[in-house]
């Protein structure tokens, strides 16, 4: 398999209205590299590359103060909409609706049914 297995952890994001010391830190304490990703209009998103990584693992949001700062991480799932309806069943709640950035990759916020703040995302193979 060349990817993140399906309903595993796969992602994380650090949200910041500080992010270049936020890159600085983890940039020097785990020797990421970052590079900017413009698939959001207005979104001032860096991709994070750890080391032995083939790709970005995770990113660093500039949400501008908009909310307070955060880290959270991702689970890659086959089907946004059916992870969405079982999330509800089980009692979560939607925090952000389903987006779509310019790579075709997809995600949403939820919180689990005690208040925790989590991620779910497909990769266009997944649904395709």
């Amino acid at each position: 398999m060349n990817g993140p297995a399906v309903n595993s952890v796969a992602w994380f994001e650090v949200g910041s209205d500080r992010p270049e010391e936020v890159r600085k830190f983890f940039g020097e304490l785990f020797d990421w590299k970052f590079k900017l990703n413009s698939d959001l209009e207005g979104v001032d998103y860096h991709a994070a590359i750890t080391p032995g990584a083939r790709g970005p693992v995770g990113g660093i949001f500039d949400h501008a103060g908009r909310f307070p700062d955060y880290a959270v991480f991702y689970v890659l799932v086959a089907s946004i909409p059916e992870t969405i309806e079982r999330a509800k069943a089980l009692g979560g709640e939607v925090l952000m609706e389903p987006v779509t950035d310019a790579a075709g990759v997809s995600f949403a916020r939820l919180q689990d049914n005690t208040g925790h703040h989590f991620g779910i995302f497909s990769m266009p193979a997944l649904t395709a």
